[in-house]
This record gives C-alpha cells, structure tokens and sequence, in this order.
C-alpha cells in the first residue's frame, strides 16, 4: 500500500494522459490508469493499469474500491474533428455517456474531484481574437459539442452534488517528453505536427487542408500548447480542489497563432529538410482560427506555459518521431 493520494487518469495510456501521469508522480501522487488499450499504448502507462472501458460500470467500481482513488482526471475521449463528422454517435457514446458512467462511479464510491480535458473546439469557429472563457460557447462539430455536453454536466454536477470539477480548454496539444520516452502515437494520425514528422519519415503523405482561409497566408492558425505544459496545469488544477476549490472552465493556451505554413516552416528550420506536401480542400469542421486568451488559468492556476516556445514544441516532437520509428513498423 502507499500514503500516496491516488488518482484514477481515464486515458493514462494515450498521449495527453500519459503525460499527465508523469506529472503526478513527479508531484508526490500515484497515478492509477483506467484505459481500453483503443488508441494508447501499454508502453505509455506509468503505475497501476486497469484495463477497463467507461462504459463497463462494475470495471469502474472495481477500480475505485480497490485502488482507494481521491480524485480523477479524466482524458478518455474520441477526438478526432473529422471522424466526429462522420461518425457523431461514436462521440456521444464514447465521451458524453461514457463520462456519465465515470461521474456515477464517483459518486457511488464518494469521490468528487476532477480535473476533465476539455477543449478550445467548444467555441466553434470565433473570430481572430484570442478568446475568453466567457466567449460564447457554439462548437461546429461533434466532437466540440461532445465536450461543451460534458462541461454542462461538470457544472450540474458542481451545484447538484458538491463536485469540485476543473475543465480545462486547451488547444493544440503539441510536442513530447524532454526525456523521450513518450509523445504522440496514434494508428490514425491526423494532428499536423506529429503528421508532418511521419511524412518527412516517409510514413504518409502529407496535405495542407485549405489555402484560402481569411488568413495571412491564407491557412488555418492555431495555439500550440506543449503537453508538459498542460500536464502542469491538471497537477496544478487538482491541488486547488485539493484545497477547496470548486473549479469552473479554464483555456490552456500560449494566446499565440502560428498558421500551418508557418509551423512547416519551423519544422524545416529545426529538421533542416522541406515537409513534401500537397494543397486539398478545407475539412469540414476546421475552423480559421483558435487561439486562446490564457489570462484566467495564468492568474487562478498560476499556469505559465514554460515549454511552449514552438521551437521547443518542435524539437521535442522531432526528437520523440525519431526515437519512435520502430512502432510505426509494427
């Protein structure tokens, strides 16, 4: 047994997640990971794994009981924009239910503190400001609505129940592990800089998904946010629900854009070689410009992006595709 306060990471096996359970561990607590092995990997996870599905309510039981969990953050989700378009069901079972089956488990075992991976696609396609929290909430796929459902949910679940629940809204989670043993690997990846990495490989081809945007260079620009960075931010989160507080929905962002082109461009400075790419239509559900307004995290959560810098980003994602070519092989 240990002293150590345990968490319960849905998802402590995919990228995000695994990162996150780093962080505990550095933090003094221990990570417990709840995770069906669907998109992460058994290599990622760092302590106990229950291997398990939301949906699988006794699985869950199991897990709280046995494991004497104090506080969940919760990472499992469908997130791919595209496939939330042509597939919406998977979203609303997977993220919508399947977070209502780990809230019921919460209360049944009386555990009420979560720190839930939201997402900058809960505001839709907003104009070129960096947004607020308080901007309007109007997601224009699936996948944000799933997530913008399960803040709702967080909040009722705050007045209802007493929950202390942290949604943090963050926006392009990016780059890897300094250590190098974890960073993005997905069987169907479709995030540009892990994508662009794979294609100077030689893994897949590589397209630039609309060049006609109200953009500078006519391409989508986005936050990019290290994911040591946001693993910060969760560990920051629970200790002030730790503390008492009741949460609420918090961006994690840098409050810059960097358009597609200009993120090839420092891929090519770092890689020294040119990303082959081709130019197709926009994809449904992208909006122009997603960039947040990180002011609130910095002044409740003290959050302070220190690994953002996208030279940073891409050199730590650089260095991780290299070191993960043999998966890709597999």
């Amino acid at each position: 047994m240990t002293d150590r306060p345990t968490v319960l990471v849905t998802g402590g096996a995919g990228y995000i997640g695994s990162h996150a359970c780093r962080a505990l561990t550095a933090a003094g607590y221990l990570p417990v990971v709840y995770d069906n092995l669907s998109t992460g990997h058994r290599s990622f996870v760092a302590g106990p794994l229950v291997t398990g599905d939301l949906l699988d309510g006794a699985s869950l039981a199991r897990a709280f009981a046995e494991h004497k969990i104090t506080a969940v953050m919760h990472f499992a989700a469908a997130s791919l924009v595209g496939e939330s378009m042509t597939d919406p069901q998977k979203y609303y079972i997977n993220n919508v239910q399947g977070t209502l089956s780990l809230l019921q488990a919460m209360r049944n075992a009386g555990c009420h503190r979560i720190v839930f991976s939201s997402t900058g696609a809960v505001y839709g396609n907003a104009d070129s400001k960096a947004l607020p929290e308080d901007f309007p909430c109007a997601p224009i796929n699936p996948y944000g609505a799933s997530k913008l459902m399960i803040e709702r949910m967080l909040a009722d679940y705050r007045t209802a129940y007493g929950f202390g629940a942290f949604c943090l809204r963050y926006f392009n989670a990016s780059g890897a592990d300094p250590a190098g043993g974890i960073g993005e690997l997905r069987d169907n990846e479709t995030h540009l800089i892990p994508r662009a990495m794979m294609a100077l490989q030689g893994h897949v081809d590589f397209a630039v998904f609309g060049d006609d945007y109200d953009t500078p260079d006519g391409t989508a620009i986005r936050d990019y946010i290290h994911v040591t960075d946001l693993a910060a931010a969760h560990v920051a989160a629970l200790r002030l629900l730790e503390q008492g507080h009741a949460g609420g929905s918090f961006n994690l962002g840098t409050g810059s854009g960097f358009s597609v082109r200009e993120i090839l461009d420092a891929i090519r400075q770092e890689t020294g070689r040119e990303v082959p790419h081709t130019i197709k239509p926009r994809r449904a559900g992208d909006p122009t410009y997603l960039v947040a307004d990180p002011s609130a995290a910095r002044k409740v959560l003290n959050f302070v992006p220190r690994h953002s810098d996208l030279p940073t980003v891409i050199r730590t994602a650089w260095a991780w595709h290299q070191k993960a070519h043999p998966f890709r092989s597999r």
